[in-house]
């Protein structure tokens, strides 16, 4: 054991499993044995492992300009080109980019930057946000409260009330929708529900409704239609931002740039990490709208500082292999093959609907879901989450990494790169455990008639 405290991790149950090495979509253990990297990761590693183009951009930055800040005024040439490509990529109006180092402080860098703006234009009343249940934004102490994960929030005595964030419903039809209720239906109830909590806290308190495009870590949720259209039409109703949390659907990952574009947000606020650098380096993006950054301007200089930033902000070498990253995703057109191959492995996963195990198969582009269940029929869950865990390691057993996520549900989220031939022994790998762990569940008498 070293003396080390294991992030997301049980601590009666660490170092399972040391990764020593990848290439592709490959790793390796400390035993030699390959593993196919079915969750890239922490849904991050969309270019794979090895990638000689970003070593080689990361030791030439690292010889001409291994560290600078952004501090005081001062800048360098790799964090400018990296905000102005995302200000041209993303789909937010003259977007204004602050550059941190993952997920986590993006989120959190939000939550300031909205205190930020509405102290600035008089209406610091105006700072709650409302997220959603089973929503994954951080661990920050503000992006922890953000998320709607019980895990996340036990034994840390979390600040909601003084942070002002509100809970309204997770977008999922098949765990959450009443009997008899159509998919549209639903969506329409959802909205009428944060419609509902907006009026019950008054309109004028609350400044952004925060979103993942589909749901990670709570289960890789992917919304009804017309989920996304009903709810903004709330948001403008009652001018509260649309603050669109992109870390794990941002480039390519639903089949398209953005989650945004896929299923038709229109954000003021967006953030940013993850796929950004393939993972390969820390960095993160929280982007604004002009309006909101211009709005800063003038507070701040009365101040004499803007007083938020990292000291590794906006590092050179990470905002390098960003840049690279980006130019590989639009030079080999990996978005459109994220959508064929999301599209492929979508239809080879359908395939697990019939098995007595899975209640539902769930996603797009190349991230999805199965959830485990006791009864198919009547959706019944199995009591905790150790089914999921068991289906995990099954696999692992065979040489493919996957992530039980809560409820029993098992995520997949392989790296942009993965060929067809590797979807199928993806396929191949989880259909034994699948049917490993039928046969656990079926001599622990665990599943319900």
């Amino acid at each position: 054991m070293t003396h080390m405290i294991y992030p997301t991790t049980n601590l009666k149950a660490t170092e399972q499993l040391v990764i020593e090495r990848g290439e592709g979509v490959y790793v390796y253990d400390n035993q030699g044995r390959q593993y196919l990297e079915g969750m890239s990761g922490l849904w991050c590693t969309a270019l794979g492992y090895g990638n000689e183009e970003i070593v080689a951009t990361a030791a030439e930055q690292m010889r001409t300009l291994a560290y600078s800040h952004l501090f005081g005024g001062k800048t360098h040439p790799a964090a400018m080109a990296l905000a102005d490509k995302l200000a041209e990529m993303v789909p937010v109006d003259n977007a204004q980019v602050f550059l941190g180092n993952s997920g986590s402080d993006a989120n959190d860098t939000q939550v300031k930057l909205l205190r930020y703006y509405f102290n600035a234009i008089g209406k610091p009343e105006k700072y709650k946000i409302i997220s959603r249940e089973r929503a994954y934004h951080g661990v920050t102490v503000a992006a922890a409260s953000l998320t709607g994960l019980v895990p996340n929030h036990t034994h840390f005595s979390l600040p909601f009330e003084a942070l002002g964030i509100l809970r309204t419903g997770a977008p999922h039809f098949y765990r959450d929708g009443l009997p008899g209720e159509t998919e549209e239906e639903f969506a329409s109830r959802r909205a009428q529900e944060l419609e509902d909590l907006i009026l019950a806290e008054g309109p004028e308190t609350i400044a952004a409704f925060i979103a993942e495009p589909i749901s990670g870590a709570g289960g890789v949720v992917v919304p009804p239609p017309g989920y996304f259209e009903k709810v903004q039409a709330v948001l403008r109703k009652y001018d509260i931002f649309m603050w669109d949390d992109e870390v794990i659907c941002g480039f390519g990952r639903t089949g398209a740039d953005f989650g945004a574009t896929s299923f038709g947000i229109q954000p003021q606020l967006m953030s940013l990490a993850k796929a950004l650098s393939s993972a390969y380096l820390p960095v993160s993006a929280a982007i604004v709208t002009g309006d909101i950054y211009e709005a800063m301007v003038e507070p701040s200089a009365k101040v004499g500082i803007f007083g938020h930033g990292y000291t590794y902000g906006g590092h050179p070498v990470a905002c390098a292999v960003a840049s690279k990253v980006l130019e590989i995703y639009e030079r080999d057109n990996l978005f459109e093959r994220a959508r064929v191959m999301g599209d492929y492995m979508q239809r080879k996963l359908q395939a697990f609907a019939s098995h007595p195990l899975v209640g539902e198969v769930r996603g797009m582009g190349l991230i999805a879901a199965l959830e485990l269940v006791a009864n198919k029929h009547t959706r019944q869950p199995f009591d905790g989450n150790l089914i999921g865990g068991f289906c995990a390691l099954r696999a692992q057993e065979h040489g493919l990494i996957v992530r039980a996520m809560g409820g029993n549900s098992i995520a997949l989220c392989p790296p942009l790169i993965i060929s067809e031939a590797q979807v199928d022994e993806m396929i191949e790998k989880l259909g034994r455990a699948l049917d490993e762990t039928l046969a656990h569940v079926t001599r622990e008498q665990l599943l319900v008639a």
